[in-house]
């Protein structure tokens, strides 16, 4: 009962409580509570509350999306649950075990295994830091090879037959907004009116964490912005809103499905918003752009991200070796 009571105020206080606040409420609680109970609950470690919320509010102050939380989560209590051994008792041989049984029950590629693993190395590393475990057993787990595909990118006609194909002018100024600065379709979405800088060419968008930064457009996509929004009739302070009445922000799905369209129409594969962010790094780069640049341009935290993106030109690598080699 006391068991229950305990990780029933550590769940409701985790958004409020910070780590150390949390850690003194727990001891406290072991401390005061009738102590028949409690020594019945001390005696076996298996009955301590888990420590998955506190890991949670740790990563939610150093700035994590409630989408990467939800994620983190649900990633991490599911490896809890299969294990059945509290987080101080989970050895080595336990995770593998667990990696590799949920590899084989179904069609789980290696990038997302590895995404996992990386997550409960995360976990574990925490608990280690915190002082809660000796050594993290993840730290055995190596890295999950995952083979490298290069990914497609939009050509020049492909861009051109899209915009053709639009037949609206939210459309064309979406396209070419995303083709222009690269910007994730959730920063997309987010943008309002008042974030766009005419004069300057330039807009803030807040990204990943809610890190802010500054992305820049070209003249086609200006005129075809400015064009968009003398058309618009309503009050919304929206960038981007639904063609038809109550003009309501348009969404990340509503986006994706309208791009799926018209790539269905024309008949071109794989069109979705994150393939324009891609094109942009691997454009820019191939036009002799510093790969540093190119990071601040896309937000992104580390320069390997950034180049992961970035795409190998090969028609410019068959004219290198022409000019060369042969």
């Amino acid at each position: 009962m006391v068991q229950t009571i305990i990780t029933a105020i550590q769940q409701d206080l985790a958004e409020v409580l910070t780590i150390d606040q949390m850690k003194v409420l727990i001891e406290s609680l072991y401390k005061h509570l009738p102590m028949a109970e409690i020594k019945e609950t001390t005696e076996s470690s298996e009955e301590r509350p888990s420590l998955l919320p506190l890991f949670i509010s740790a990563k939610r102050v150093e700035g994590c999306s409630e989408k990467s939380l939800q994620y983190y989560e649900s990633t991490i209590r599911n490896m809890l649950e299969a294990i059945n051994k509290p987080e101080c008792k989970i050895t080595t041989e336990d995770l593998r075990g667990y990696l590799d049984t949920y590899q084989q029950r179904g069609t789980v590629s290696k990038v997302t295994l590895d995404n996992v693993r990386r997550i409960l190395s995360s976990f574990f590393s925490w608990l280690e830091d915190e002082d809660y475990i000796v050594k993290s057993p993840v730290r055995r787990i190596h890295k999950v090879k995952t083979g490298k595909t290069v990914k497609e990118t939009y050509s020049d006609e492909s861009l051109e037959l899209m915009r053709d194909h639009c037949d609206n002018a939210r459309d064309l100024a979406m396209i070419d907004l995303l083709t222009s600065t690269g910007i994730r379709v959730g920063e997309l979405v987010k943008l309002n009116r008042s974030d766009i800088d005419f004069d300057n060419r330039e807009c803030v968008v807040f990204g990943k964490g809610n890190k802010e930064r500054k992305v820049y457009f070209d003249a086609r996509t200006k005129i075809h912005l400015q064009k968009y929004l003398d058309e618009r009739t309503d009050n919304n302070e929206a960038l981007f809103v639904s063609l038809t009445g109550p003009y309501e922000r348009l969404q990340i799905s509503g986006v994706e499905i309208r791009l799926r369209k018209i790539g269905k129409e024309l008949g071109l594969q794989k069109v979705h918003p994150h393939k324009f962010r891609r094109t942009l790094a691997t454009m820019a780069i191939d036009k002799g752009m510093p790969i540093e640049q190119v990071q601040q341009l896309l937000g992104h935290q580390s320069i390997d991200t950034t180049l992961q993106y970035a795409m190998v030109n090969q028609n410019n690598v068959k004219e290198s070796h022409r000019k060369f080699i042969g």
